[in-house]
């Protein structure tokens, strides 16, 4: 599925089983929630944290769905075609970005 497709995935799940989009600053506190569950996971899973016993079962997996469900609200609610600014910005990193990370010592 690409983006635009995702986009109208979660515009008609918001129809059919929404009552309506949260507002645009809503949609922007779950986000940082969301994402803070997401960075829990990685700094006691890969990070240097120890994990706590009710944490191992959390599925990241699920954790970035969630995150990527309220990006696409957001860009839903505020009128942004995501796969057209997504390609813009893989463009503008490929052109900008392909000799600087290739030349990084810190990366090799």
């Amino acid at each position: 599925m690409n983006i635009k497709n995702a986009q109208l995935e979660v515009d008609n799940w918001i129809k059919n089983h929404g009552v309506r989009y949260f507002n645009e600053l809503t949609n922007m506190a779950q986000l940082t929630e969301e994402v803070g569950e997401v960075a829990r996971i990685i700094a006691r899973r890969y990070g240097e944290q120890s994990e706590k016993e009710s944490d191992k079962n959390k599925d990241l997996g699920e954790e970035l769905a969630d995150v990527m469900f309220v990006v696409l609200c957001l860009a839903n609610q505020t009128g942004v075609d995501l796969q057209e600014a997504f390609d813009k910005k893989l463009d503008l990193k490929t052109k900008r970005d392909h000799d600087r990370h290739h030349n990084n010592e810190k990366l090799k």
